[in-house]
């Protein structure tokens, strides 16, 4: 019987120019497969290179690709901010535009509330910004796991150490 493959991502978004989440979760996560950032990064190219990344309405324009279309293992992600994909709280947008694309997962920003539903056929996922969510929870990123057995979610917490 052949082993399952399972593909780990690390999804953050919206760190606006702060860096200690983002290298937290590359030092936390040296086992994923991806590291895929929803935009908002505020940050120079080289400091993003680990991240496979979109733009967003802060980043410089032309510096990263609007949105972009993964495969990841047996699925396929449409990735975006969302700042032009949707009206804000019309996730439906989303899903409709990543089945457009081919895809079944769409990852997204912009918000900075976390948020993780299938629409329509399409797991749509946010994981809630890195720096600052407004729902006033804590800092938030995601880990998504792909297997042979479908798609799971988790929330996971960002603590800035105190120096």
């Amino acid at each position: 019987m052949p082993m399952k493959k399972t593909v780990k991502i690390v999804l953050v978004s919206d760190n606006h120019g702060t860096t200690d989440g983002l290298d937290y979760v590359i030092e936390t996560h040296r086992d994923a497969d991806y590291f895929i950032h929803c935009g908002d990064a505020e940050l120079p190219t080289w400091m993003v290179d680990r991240f496979s990344i979109v733009q967003g309405n802060n980043d410089n324009y032309n510096q990263f690709p609007s949105n972009l279309v993964m495969p990841l293992g047996t699925h396929k992600a449409y990735i975006c901010h969302g700042h032009r994909d949707m009206f804000f709280g019309n996730f439906d947008m989303l899903a409709d535009k990543a089945k457009q694309n081919g895809c079944d997962l769409c990852f997204f920003g912009h918000t900075h509330i976390p948020f993780n539903q299938l629409i329509d056929g399409v797991r749509v996922i946010n994981p809630g910004s890195i720096w600052h969510n407004r729902d006033g929870s804590e800092p938030s990123y995601a880990i998504v796991t792909l297997d042979e057995d479908g798609v799971k979610v988790q929330r996971m917490i960002y603590r800035k150490e105190k120096k």
